[in-house]
């Protein structure tokens, strides 16, 4: 018996939410249909929901429609004033007819900035080659509106050349107004034939006559480190030897036919591109590294230069870059998002092993990296069962994880993957995975694992993190496994099992009731003096099946601000009056509050609370102030990236409240005689108030506030020297 889903969707503030009500229905899926999938996210996106954060200066191009299995992942990009947003890019997922099921969105408010930039083209493009330690050339600079709060004008400038040594294609985005640089990643990531890991012979694709380019897998193509396809008179290749490059190639088409093979019959992809498309490789790099550029992979050698890097699990690392790139947000931006791409290429590496061990391969598949490559003589480079087993290499999320050099970031997502696939005690043989949280973590298995995670990376954006990631992944599971929670309930637990923290707006839980409600506020907002109350009415509406019990409970409160519901429980078709309390001593500030409903599902809604005459709250009588509101695993710069400058040593002192309820961290920067920003002081406790004291020389600083966990409004105050 088949089941699909009767679908609920709903646009509330907070953002889409989805109803899935699985129902029995005789008969196989339907086939994705791209060209319905279109026309229903057009429809969704033309009406402007609050949920992508509209403004009037707004407009939406719709890029890619990919399809897996019976869903539809459908891209689209946004202008501000006719100016590209990096950020503003999100994703609207469809079932097989074009119905809408959600959406994934990055962006958090509405832009409203201004566009006239300060700085010149030229000064931007000279900012952005400074960062290359030895650039070539650069793009001409494309002026761009940010996604940061209300909007940051930037220019985006990518600069070539060698970084450190190694080849270098820096994207670059330099603010406008103050030609600081904001961000910058690295689009290089590094990372019947004779074989030398593979067994002989084996089977690879060539074209008569006899080239290494691979015809049945377009793009697919195999040479020298000019880029010239290895060509010769006979169709037998290689010697089986380590140190042979023809052999090299043998390996890598072996590897990249198994992964393009899997990423068809497992994950119900198109090619690495999504499109039917893949990407050549060269072979022979002097250089103890494989990487991917953009347009190709390279592969060198081991450290004792016997074996070159062109194992399953290494080649399927570089392609797994390739696959990140052509999908949705792309492959450049944040560090963290750095880390999550060089996880990708080992969860493809993962994926293909175990698929190439059903096809062909001889090679045991396991959820180590680079173990036959041997790299530089100490085994693997990075597990992902205990990632802790290389040193530096988290088995756990912290505050830590989003600034750490990116392969040691990856360790995060790895850890998730292997326990979502395998389990925390496998009884298949793998090896026993540590829990951060103690608990036990049963897997959904290899294939379905990949399925889920596919599924993320569809609903990827521009900016992407990995809370973001824990989001998409959990509806991904719901959308990919209907009238099953095992599957959601086992992306959650490895997730929680990891300490990633879990976004406000994600799928709460899972619901194969056939029963489920809708939940809105009227007002959604209110201003009051403090020391005063305000009331709004909770509304709730059975959408399928029967009515049902629904509890109702507030967060993100502030301090100085108490909730209360009568009742505070309703059945499905009734309402509730919700009581906000203020303390006459609070600050004022906007604060964004969160009413859930929790019965078969969980529901959210969002009441803006604006306090006006406050006395001040727990960061009263500082110097300076400060405001801002923060997502879970967001980071804010006050008084912003620029800094402040202090010109005598003294003692800084620094207060953060944030809303009960939250993990909010506190970081005092100074910038260094390189222009770059490093920590000098911190405060970390699992609270929502932090404080600070230093003392330092003179010289520039910022603050960096950072939410671990929970979301809501802060305000930092600090007094300078």
């Amino acid at each position: 018996m088949k089941r699909t889903a009767a679908l609920a969707l709903i646009t509330t503030a907070a953002g889409v939410l989805v109803g899935l009500s699985p129902t029995s229905a005789a008969g196989a899926s339907p086939a994705a249909d791209p060209v319905q999938a279109a026309r229903g996210a057009d429809r969704l996106v033309d009406a402007k929901p609050s949920a992508l954060r509209p403004s009037a200066k707004d407009a939406f191009h719709r890029e890619t429609v990919v399809g897996q299995g019976d869903l539809n992942y459908v891209s689209y990009t946004r202008t501000y004033s006719g100016l590209p947003v990096y950020g503003g890019d999100f994703v609207v997922v469809t079932d097989a007819k074009g119905g809408v099921l959600s959406t994934s969105v990055a962006q958090e408010k509405t832009l409203d900035v201004g566009t006239t930039p300060k700085i010149s083209a030229e000064k931007a493009a000279e900012v952005a080659r400074a960062q290359v330690t030895d650039a070539t050339g650069t793009s001409t600079p494309r002026l761009t509106v940010m996604a940061e709060g209300t909007g940051r004008l930037a220019y985006e400038v990518v600069a070539e050349g060698t970084n450190n040594g190694r080849e270098s294609k820096m994207h670059v985005f330099v603010d406008a107004l103050t030609g600081d640089v904001v961000e910058k990643s690295d689009e290089v990531m590094d990372g019947t034939g004779n074989s030398y890991y593979n067994g002989n012979p084996v089977t690879i694709g060539t074209t008569p006559s006899y080239s290494m380019a691979d015809p049945a897998r377009s793009g697919l193509r195999c040479g020298n480190q000019s880029g010239t396809t290895y060509t010769k008179s006979t169709d037998s290749w290689g010697n089986g030897s380590g140190t042979d490059l023809e052999t090299a190639c043998v390996d890598t088409l072996f590897a990249a036919g198994q992964e393009w093979d899997m990423l068809r019959d497992w994950l119900s992809r198109n090619g690495m591109d999504g499109n039917g498309g893949g990407f050549p490789a060269r072979v022979g790099l002097g250089d103890v590294n494989a990487y991917w550029n953009g347009s190709y992979t390279n592969f060198g050698h081991s450290q004792d230069n016997k074996r070159q890097a062109t194992s399953i699990d290494v080649v399927a690392h570089e392609y797994g870059h390739s696959v990140f790139q052509n999908t949705p947000g792309g492959s450049t931006g944040s560090n963290e998002k750095g880390g999550l791409n060089e996880s990708t290429g080992d969860i493809f590496g993962a994926l293909t092993e175990h698929y190439a061990s059903e096809h062909g391969g001889t090679h045991t598949p396991d959820y180590s990296v680079g173990e036959q490559v041997d790299l530089v003589g100490s085994g693997p480079i990075r597990y992902m069962y205990k990632p802790s087993l290389i040193s530096g290499n988290p088995d756990c999320y912290s505050a830590s994880v989003p600034p750490m050099e990116v392969h040691a970031a990856a360790a995060i997502q790895n850890h998730w993957f292997y326990l979502l696939a395998e389990g925390s005690n496998p009884t298949n043989g793998k090896p026993v995975s540590p829990t951060c949280n103690s608990s036990t973590v049963t897997g959904v298995g290899i294939q379905k694992a990949g399925k889920i995670f596919m599924g993320t990376l569809n609903r990827k954006t521009s900016t992407w993190t990995h809370t973001l990631a824990r989001k998409a992944s959990l509806a991904a599971a719901l959308e990919l496994f209907p009238g099953s929670c095992a599957e959601y309930n086992a992306t959650k637990a490895a997730w929680d099992a990891v300490s990633v923290p879990a976004d406000p707006t994600e799928p709460a839980s899972c619901n194969t009731s056939g029963n489920d409600f809708s939940m809105t506020l009227n007002p959604t907002s209110a201003t009051v003096t403090a020391g005063q109350q305000t009331t709004a009415t909770v509304v709730t509406t059975t959408t399928t099946g029967t009515a049902q019990s629904v509890a109702l409970t507030a967060s993100g409160l502030p301090t100085g601000v108490t909730a209360s519901f009568n009742p505070s429980s309703v059945t499905s078709g009734g309402s509730s009056t919700l009581t906000l309390t203020t303390s006459a001593s609070m600050a004022s500030n906007s604060y964004p509050i969160t009413v859930t409903g929790t019965g078969s599902a969980t529901h959210t809604a969002t009441f803006t609370l604006n306090v006006t005459g406050g006395t001040g709250g727990p960061c009263a009588g500082k110097q300076h102030t400060a405001t801002g509101t923060l997502s879970s695993g967001a980071s804010a710069y006050q008084p912003g990236t620029s800094g402040f400058q202090v010109t005598t040593s003294g003692t800084h002192t620094a207060c953060l409240a944030g809303p009960s309820g939250t993990d909010l961290d506190l970081y005092l920067q100074k910038k260094n005689a390189l222009g770059l920003w490093s920590n000098v002081a911190s405060s970390l406790s699992a609270s929502s108030n932090e404080t600070i004291t230093y003392n330092g020389t003179a010289g520039t600083y910022r603050y960096r506030v950072y939410s671990y966990s929970g979301s809501g409004s802060y305000t930092l105050g600090y007094d300078n020297p």
